[in-house]
């Protein structure tokens, strides 16, 4: 199978179109973040129901990802992202119109299926549409534009919620999505040649195992991870995935192509994000919470802090691409984006309630510089190891462990800040005010500490959670042994007994054992022809 392109290509505008969708899409995660105060006021909610604003938009991004790349390599991936960018958009605009919190989840989750289609397909059509150094300089761009929707997402969300209100954020996403949509006229179609039938049974499994995983870890620090709710979600989430793999094994038209995962580069590179949310993820979510609740920092200024570790994520994808083009390995790349991952969060570990901004700068500094060089080289250089026809699956898997991951490492490790601080306050349910940032009341200095010896224990573990993968991701990259160079053949008549070599000879009344002599050729006669008069 091959890929089909259909209509003429523009890739400048194409990088535009996608690299536009994929700057809304991680804004619509950090920036709601910001929203949620404002929402529970006006809506008259909080708790459960309130934090679902986020879950809800993480668990469906998560389920649907590696069913919508698949699906786009099916039916064509200009027609899978021009679809999720409308339900996207769709999403956004009922969320912004939303009156009551029931309905405000449900468009989030809405929004979700609609981003797992503009990521699945977006790397798809990017991978279809340049190739070689080209395809490096797209994919760093790619980085770039998901580094600033990170970045960018609190800011401008806190300026829009302040003036305007909460609802403009979400009527922002879709406008951006829309200005995206504008130009899909200017992305070429491409599909596989061969369009086999979609493994429904598949697909809904694996929606259905992803989605009650998720939900177990998400639920898992309401519920407590011990509680007969958990453990039912996860065994069961767990099941339907191992149910998923028999099929997939069994199927001719398989939602995910086990031959990919068995590809142990490719597997490799698609386990970098993973790594990264352990090493920038988990810091680019609770940092600030310490920042305004121990530090004594307003949200302004900890928003600002925080430029330090995302404003490299914006620099270094296309130093890193340029790199490459250039002649460095891209596997030294990634393995030094992981180091840096380690080393960040291990020297991160100066933090304390009353220090410096600049006792901080520095790790942060590097933990954002590993994130960009990872940003930058990991994505397009997985891409280059899988066939055309496969590009919006293999897109899918990639997303799919980095959303997924997100969603699972973020829940455990504010599970973990809760036990190790209740092992200091003695109270579970003072533990989790204080991860929350909320240390009001007497002995704030005391719950300050515990807070602190917390988060130098959990940066620890995710400095040698990173420390391994660096190590085990390097070694999965190397490239494949060569094989040894075989001997020359032998001459054919070499290998016939002895005898029959000597009788070839013999009969030309060579000695044995010698090539008889060339018989000498007789000299041409020249003819020469007279000219008729």
């Amino acid at each position: 199978m091959t890929a089909v392109p259909k209509g003429r290509s523009h890739p400048v505008i194409t990088l535009i179109v996608v690299s536009l969708a994929f700057l809304t899409v991680p804004m619509s995660i950090s920036g709601a973040a910001v929203a949620l105060p404002d929402i529970g006021a006006d809506l008259h909610t909080a708790g459960a129901p309130l934090q679902w604003v986020m879950n809800a938009y993480n668990l469906t991004f998560a389920s649907f990802m590696l069913v919508t790349g698949s699906a786009a390599d099916l039916f064509g991936r200009r027609r899978a992202f021009a679809a999720g960018a409308t339900v996207f958009a769709a999403g956004s605009l009922a969320a912004a119109a939303a009156s009551g919190i029931v309905l405000l989840d449900v468009a989030r989750a809405l929004s979700g299926i609609g981003a797992a289609g503009v990521f699945a397909s977006g790397g798809a059509i990017l991978a279809t549409t340049f190739d070689g150094a080209a395809r490096t300089r797209a994919f760093a761009a790619l980085g770039s534009a998901v580094g600033l929707g990170l970045a960018a997402g609190p800011t401008l969300s806190g300026w829009l919620v302040g003036t305007l209100g909460w609802r403009a954020t979400f009527g922002l996403h879709a406008a951006v999505v829309a200005v995206a949509l504008a130009g899909i006229g200017f992305v070429a179609e491409s599909r596989a040649a061969q369009r086999p039938r979609l493994d429904v049974t598949g697909a809904v499994v694996f929606v259905a195992g992803l989605a009650l995983l998720v939900l177990g870890a998400v639920q898992g620090p309401a519920w407590g991870w011990a509680s007969p709710g958990v453990a039912a979600l996860l065994v069961a989430g767990v099941g339907l995935l191992v149910l998923f793999v028999v099929l997939q094994a069994r199927s001719a038209a398989p939602v995910l192509d086990l031959t990919l995962v068995k590809n142990r580069r490719f597997f490799a590179l698609c386990m970098v994000p993973v790594v990264s949310t352990f090493g920038f993820v988990t810091l680019l979510t609770y940092l600030p919470t310490y920042l305004v609740g121990a530090s004594g920092f307003s949200a302004q200024r900890a928003g600002t802090v925080l430029l330090l570790m995302t404003a490299p994520v914006l620099l270094a994808p296309p130093a890193a691409g340029a790199l490459v083009n250039r002649g460095v390995s891209a596997r030294v790349l990634i393995t030094a984006s992981l180091v840096l991952f380690a080393g960040g969060n291990a020297w991160l570990t100066v933090i304390e309630p009353d220090g410096s901004v600049a006792a901080i700068a520095g790790p942060l500094l590097m933990t954002g510089l590993g994130a960009g060089i990872s940003f930058g080289v990991g994505d397009g250089t997985a891409m280059s190891l899988v066939e055309p026809e496969q590009a919006g699956m293999a897109t899918g898997f990639l997303n799919t462990l980095r959303i997924g991951s997100e969603a699972i490492v973020i829940a455990v490790y504010g599970a973990v800040l809760v036990s190790l601080i209740g092992s200091r306050v003695g109270s579970r349910e003072v533990a989790a005010k204080v991860a929350a940032g909320d240390l009001s009341g007497n002995g704030s200095g005391r719950l300050a500490d515990g807070f602190t010896h917390a988060l130098h224990s959990a940066l620890y573990g995710t400095a040698a959670v990173c420390a391994v993968g660096a190590v085990a991701i390097a070694a999965a990259l190397a490239p494949p042994r060569r094989p040894a160079a075989a001997p020359a053949p032998a001459r054919e008549d070499a290998r016939l007994p002895t005898e029959v070599r000597l009788r070839g000879t013999e009969r030309h009344g060579a000695p044995a054992g010698r090539r008889p002599p060339r018989r000498p050729e007789r000299p041409r006669r020249r003819v020469f022809f007279r000219r008729q008069a």
